[in-house]
């Protein structure tokens, strides 16, 4: 039987105070999807008002697209899909081998502090099956706890949109929560590398990417942990 993958996404698309449109990241829905796709997965997309995932205009500009973002963009079926999405209150963590979280920005508003969301984790996570999140998804971990009640990521290696990233898009002053600060204050190891270059962390079942150019490889991560 094929393994059957959760993917979690944003419902939220507006930047702060801007005014601007913000949402999922495309390439990192886009990559992962087919990555899971072609390995024979069985795939089920949730996010928390359930229907469309708003997409981060900026990440179908010319200059952001890429193989799997044009190929999404070709696909009629998983742009149904994306418009389609199950909501998260619906979703039964046992019915999944693993959950994979693409970021944006829209994750730091309405997935950071989700109780559907940090229960989903949860469950996955007692139940010994993965958790994979990238960019600023990995904002989702740091109000999971483990058994012991303690945050699951204390003293765990994690990566996600660092500091000097946020600041390089200049949006440090309009995101609720830094996401290098936010794992760093709940006792993560926060490890990165340079601006915009692929970071995965592997710590146990947890599966952490640091920017777009790591979703592949976090997928990758994710694929060779469950197998075919």
């Amino acid at each position: 039987m094929s393994k059957r993958v959760l993917m979690v996404m944003t419902s939220h698309d507006v930047l702060g105070e801007t005014g601007k449109q913000t949402g999922m990241w495309l390439e990192e829905f886009a990559s992962p999807y087919y990555a899971f796709l072609d390995a024979g997965y069985a795939l089920t997309l949730a996010s928390p008002m359930g229907g469309q995932v708003p997409i981060d205009p900026n990440s179908i500009a010319d200059d952001a697209m890429t193989d799997a973002t044009k190929r999404y963009v070709e696909d009629d079926l998983a742009r149904s899909a994306l418009a389609s999405t199950m909501a998260l209150e619906d979703v039964q963590a046992d019915e999944f081998d693993a959950v994979f979280y693409p970021g944006g920005h829209g994750p730091l508003w309405d997935l950071s502090d989700n109780q559907k969301s940090i229960e989903l984790i949860e469950k996955m996570l007692s139940a010994n099956k993965p958790v994979a999140a990238v960019c600023h998804a990995p904002i989702v971990l740091k109000e999971v706890k483990g058994k012991d009640g303690k945050p699951y990521i204390k003293d765990k290696e994690v990566t996600g949109f660092s500091n000097s990233e946020e600041k390089a898009m200049s949006l440090n002053d309009v995101v609720p929560y830094l996401v290098e600060d936010a794992l760093k204050e709940k006792g993560a190891k926060f490890m990165s590398t340079k601006d915009f270059e692929p970071k995965v962390c592997e710590s146990g079942l947890l599966i952490t990417g640091q920017n777009p150019a790591s979703s592949k490889p976090a997928a990758d991560a994710l694929i060779a942990k469950l197998g075919h």
